[in-house]
């Protein structure tokens, strides 16, 4: 079982490392997706790359893995709120002009899938919570 939870563990973990390489290499991309309230432009693009790499490193080498899950899961809750749920009412108002299910149905499913990663950052926390008590007692 404990190869189940390593092959989990970075197989969560990788998606977030290849996500980070793509803020350095689809920067005019990402520029364009950032909301106008959102500060710095395009060093929030680079810290945000950095941030996901830092994690996605942290969780395979198992050191500080309960705090990068918790900052990963806070990290990807400023992302539901700044960018999925505000893209939801976005592809809505599409939706309604065009009459095209699709459009609100990708937001929709975008914004699933944050917060189902969230969940998993605050498991993959959890979990290693308790391992560093059970090394400890």
């Amino acid at each position: 079982m404990k190869y189940l939870t390593t092959i989990g563990r970075i197989l969560f973990a990788l998606p977030f490392g290849i996500l980070g390489l793509n803020h350095f290499l689809m920067m005019s991309y990402y520029t364009g997706t950032v909301s106008t309230f959102i500060p710095g432009g395009g060093y929030t693009i680079i810290i945000t790359g950095l941030a996901l790499i830092a994690a996605c490193i942290s969780i395979i080498a198992k050191k500080y893995i309960q705090l990068s899950c918790m900052l990963l899961a806070l990290l990807l809750l400023v992302f539901i709120l700044t960018i999925h749920v505000p893209g939801l009412f976005d592809q809505t108002e599409v939706m309604i002009k065009t009459v095209h299910t699709k459009v609100s149905t990708l937001a929709l499913i975008e914004l699933l899938k944050a917060v189902s990663l969230m969940g998993g950052a605050l498991m993959i926390a959890g979990i290693y919570k308790d391992e560093k008590a059970e090394v400890k007692a």
